[in-house]
C-alpha cells in the first residue's frame, strides 16, 4: 500500500482516482458519445450529493455531532423547493428564460433558508443539550427525524410529489452524438460554484481559519482565547442549508419525490464523509465525484453491482486510507 500511495503521489495523489476511474471506464463502455452522457451525468449526480455531504463533514469534524437527523434538512429542502415552484408554475412553465431560471432560484433560495433557520433550532434545542455524548446524539436525532418524516407526511402526504422543472432546463444538449441533459450541467455549476465559496471561505477568511484550527484542534483554539463555541451554531445552520440546497436540487433532478427522500440519500452521504475524510470540504468533493462517477458506470457496466458499488468502494478506500481520502482530522 505504501509503495502504491507513493506512486500516486508523483502523479497528484488521491486526485487522480475520478480520472483513473474514467479511463477504466471508458475502455470497458467503447462507446464515446455513452461514456461522455455516463460521465456528465456521474459529475453532476456528484456535485448533488458534494452539497447535502459538505455541511454533515464539517458539523461531524468540527462539533463531534453525530446528527443522524441530517437527511431531515435534505428532504425538507426537496418539498419546499417543489411547492415553491408549483406556486411558480407560470414562470416555469413560461417562454421567458429569465423567469425560468429566477424560479428555480427562488426555489433553491427558499430550502436554503429554511434549511439555515430549521438548523439553528435543531443545534439550540435537540443538539446542544447532548453535546460529547455520542450514543444520546444518536438516539435524539434518529428521534428528531422520525418526527421530521411525519411532519413531512402531515403536510404533504404520502404520494409521490411531481417537481417541475424550469422550461429553459428541459431537454437535452445535443453536440455530434453526445447528449448532455441542460438540467446536469446546471446541477454541476452550482455545485462548483458552491465548493469555490467554501474554498475562499475557509481558506480567506478569518472565520474560515478558526473553524480550520477548531477541526484539527479545537482545545488549543480555545487555549488561544477564541470561543470556538460561537462558531458551532453557524456551521450547523450552514451545514443544515447545504443539505436542504442539495435536497432541492436533487428535487430536479429526479422529478418525483416522496418523504422517504432523505433516508434513501442519507446512505451515500455518510459513504462520500467517510470515503473523503471527516471535516474535510475537498475530501467531500472528492468523495462525492468518485461516488457519483462510480454509480453511473457500473448501473451501466454491470446493473447488478450497482447498489453494492459504493460500499464496495468504502472498503477499499479504508483498506488503503482508513481515516479516508482527505481527512482534516486524524482520529
Amino acid at each position: 500500500m505504501a509503495e502504491i500511495s507513493s506512486h500516486l503521489n508523483r502523479f497528484g495523489g488521491v486526485y487522480l482516482l475520478p480520472v483513473a476511474i474514467a479511463a477504466l471506464a471508458f475502455a470497458l463502455i467503447g462507446v464515446p458519445s455513452t461514456w461522455v452522457t455516463l460521465t456528465v451525468a456521474g459529475l453532476a449526480m456528484g456535485m448533488m450529493i458534494f452539497l447535502m455531504a459538505s455541511g454533515l463533514s464539517l458539523i461531524f469534524g468540527l462539533m463531534d455531532v453525530l446528527n443522524f437527523g441530517h437527511s431531515a434538512f435534505v428532504s425538507f429542502g426537496a418539498f419546499i423547493a417543489a411547492s415553491t415552484l408549483a406556486a411558480l408554475a407560470g414562470w416555469v412553465a413560461g417562454d421567458s428564460a429569465i423567469l425560468n431560471i429566477a424560479a428555480l432560484l427562488l426555489a433553491v433560495a427558499a430550502a436554503t433558508a429554511f434549511g439555515a433557520a430549521a438548523g439553528w433550532f435543531f443545534e439550540r434545542v435537540i443538539v446542544k443539550p447532548v453535546y460529547k455524548d455520542h450514543l444520546r446524539q444518536i438516539l435524539i436525532t434518529i428521534g428528531a427525524l422520525i418526527v421530521a418524516e411525519q411532519l413531512l407526511l402531515a403536510i404533504w402526504g404520502g404520494a409521490p410529489v411531481a417537481v417541475p422543472r424550469p422550461k429553459v432546463l428541459e431537454g437535452s444538449l445535443i453536440i455530434g452524438d453526445v447528449a448532455i441533459e441542460i438540467y446536469r450541467i446546471f446541477a454541476f455549476l452550482l455545485g462548483l460554484a458552491v465548493y469555490v465559496a467554501m474554498h475562499f471561505a475557509l481558506n480567506r477568511t478569518r472565520i474560515g481559519l478558526l473553524i480550520r484550527a477548531g477541526v484539527e484542534n479545537r482545545e488549543m483554539v480555545e487555549t488561544l482565547g477564541f470561543r470556538i463555541d460561537r462558531l458551532f451554531i453557524g456551521v450547523f445552520m450552514a451545514g443544515s442549508a447545504l443539505a436542504a440546497m442539495g435536497g432541492a436540487m436533487w428535487a430536479g433532478y429526479q422529478g418525483l419525490i416522496t418523504p422517504a427522500l432523505g433516508g434513501e440519500l442519507m446512505i451515500l452521504v455518510f459513504i462520500v464523509v467517510i470515503i473523503g475524510g471527516l471535516g474535510s470540504i475537498e475530501g467531500s468533493l472528492l468523495g462525492a465525484i468518485l461516488v457519483g462517477l462510480l454509480a453511473n458506470y457500473v448501473a451501466f457496466l454491470f446493473p447488478k453491482l450497482s447498489l453494492a458499488s459504493n460500499m464496495l468502494l468504502m472498503m477499499i478506500i479504508l483498506l488503503w486510507r482508513p481515516f479516508g481520502l482527505k481527512p482534516a482530522i486524524k482520529g
